[in-house]
């Protein structure tokens, strides 16, 4: 008699606590499930005196053509669930390999004639970095950087000193000629030419100030956020044209350059380095949104077209945070820029009125 009262409560009592746990534990899942961070790119390919009459609509194709294709190849690895690394070096491969940017090939010559090349990158949630300054025979230098960053005790190699850790890690060396280019050498002998007659020997200072924007900086870089929300930027460059003395610009530094911080945001600068250099923008960027809680187009805005012009410094920067918000401010007559996110086609621009 017992078990035919208590039976049903039992059994009743058992699917209650089944159906209850079963709801438990669809709610924990249901919380507990990861969600993919919206991903985005953006890529740069340097700022300055870059005005549409200086084109041929060909010309004008190309340029457009190549950030394109830079930016959505960098976009379908994140799409794919690739790593923001991986986006943003590939990005900037397509870049380095192109002449028509101050990268890899196509790189600006020394005043003596040569090819030295720059690079860094920085992971957003490590706050790992690596960089390379001065490298005369690495085609691929943002490539070598990440293996500073990934294999090396060490945050920035120069020079000899770079080129022999990278044959340690299997990179092929290239003739230094690898990255002639014949409008490049004409750029040179003008800025020669320029800078002879402003007396170089006496003020060199006052005479490398007195060079065209297009003579003092071109840089290629690409910023990026990945489904797991993790930032990553990376700069490639070849410096200032008619450069002397090992000159090593802002694109190899990290903070100036070159920062990533999953707290705040991922830049890569473009400009005149010496001004990157001193007013430290990338990571200023980065602290203002941090430390001050102001958005990414307002930090890099006031940086780029405040600190930076109030300084006398001229160019620009891409930044992006974990959000997939992009700020691509210059104060340059131009910057050439791409950018895809999610859900989107990509948005490619050249001049200041797009």
């Amino acid at each position: 008699m017992i078990k035919k009262i208590f039976t049903p409560f039992l059994i009743a009592s058992a699917a209650g606590l089944s159906l209850s746990l079963t709801s438990v534990l669809a709610q924990e899942t249901t919380t507990t499930k990861t969600t993919d961070w919206p991903v985005a790119i953006a890529i740069h390919g340097g700022a300055g005196t870059i005005a549409k009459e200086n084109f041929t609509a060909q010309q004008e194709k190309a340029y457009r053509a190549k950030l394109a294709e830079a930016v959505n190849a960098g976009y379908d690895i994140l799409h794919q669930g690739g790593t923001s690394t991986d986006a943003v070096i590939t990005a900037i491969q397509i870049l380095e390999a192109s002449e028509f940017f101050n990268a890899g090939v196509g790189a600006v010559y020394t005043y003596e004639g040569e090819h030295e090349l720059d690079a860094s990158i920085m992971d957003g949630k490590t706050l790992e970095a690596g960089a390379v300054s001065g490298v005369k025979r690495i085609a691929s230098p943002i490539a070598l950087a990440n293996t500073v960053k990934s294999k090396s005790a060490h945050v920035m190699l120069s020079g000899e000193g770079a080129e022999e850790f990278a044959i340690e890690q299997g990179f092929k060396l290239v003739d230094n000629s690898y990255f002639d280019t014949i409008h490049r050498k004409q750029q040179l002998d003008k800025a020669k030419q320029k800078l002879q007659q402003s007396n170089l020997d006496e003020n060199a200072k006052t005479a490398y100030q007195q060079l065209d924007d297009p003579f003092k900086f071109g840089t290629v870089g690409a910023v990026a956020v990945d489904k797991q929300g993790n930032l990553v930027a990376g700069t490639s460059t070849g410096g200032m044209t008619a450069k002397r003395y090992g000159r090593v610009g802002d694109s190899p530094i990290i903070g100036a350059g070159t920062y990533a911080n999953n707290q705040s945001c991922a830049v890569s600068a473009t400009g005149h380095g010496e001004y990157f250099i001193r007013y430290h923008v990338a990571a200023d960027i980065c602290a203002r949104m941090q430390y001050q809680n102001i958005p990414l187009q307002q930090a890099a805005k006031t940086v780029v077209n405040e600190i930076l012009v109030e300084a006398g410094g001229s160019g620009g920067v891409i930044a992006i945070d974990r959000n997939g918000n992009i700020a691509m401010p210059f104060n340059s007559k131009g910057m050439y820029r791409a950018s895809r996110e999610e859900g989107k086609p990509a948005y490619v621009a050249i001049f200041n009125d797009e």
